[in-house]
């Protein structure tokens, strides 16, 4: 059974850090075929889930615009875990965030929710001007 566990939400002021993680179980039989995809999307209330950052199993990454620069994906294979460092964060990256995987490669630059089936139940970021 796959399990995916996100934690390090909180509520920052703008400007601030904060690491997201989120640990990833029983999904290594599938990873073990060689292609997978893992993400972050977030969802603030009263609008849709929307992507954030995707990285696959070559170590491409994808950003959504709106982060470039400022949010960091990446991945331990070792720990199963995957993570997302937001640094310069600001009131509009408000939003309950949650980890995705899928052993499907989401078309280059696509950020759509559609192509994970695999999720977490979230955790929460509150930034303050």
């Amino acid at each position: 059974q796959v399990q995916l566990v996100e934690s390090g939400g909180g509520s920052v002021e703008a400007g601030g850090s904060l690491r997201l993680s989120c640990v990833v179980t029983g999904f290594t039989a599938s990873r073990s075929a060689g292609r997978y995809c893992m993400a972050w999307f977030r969802q603030a209330p009263g609008k849709e889930r929307e992507g954030v950052a995707t990285i696959d199993s070559d170590g491409t990454t994808n950003y959504d615009n709106s982060v470039k620069g400022r949010f960091t994906i990446s991945q331990d294979n070792a720990e199963k875990t995957l993570y997302l460092v937001m640094n310069n964060l600001k009131p509009e990256d408000t939003a309950k965030y949650y980890c995705a995987a899928d052993t499907r490669i989401p078309p280059r630059g696509s950020l759509a929710p559609g192509y994970f089936g695999y999720w977490g139940q979230g955790t929460q970021v509150t930034v303050s001007s």
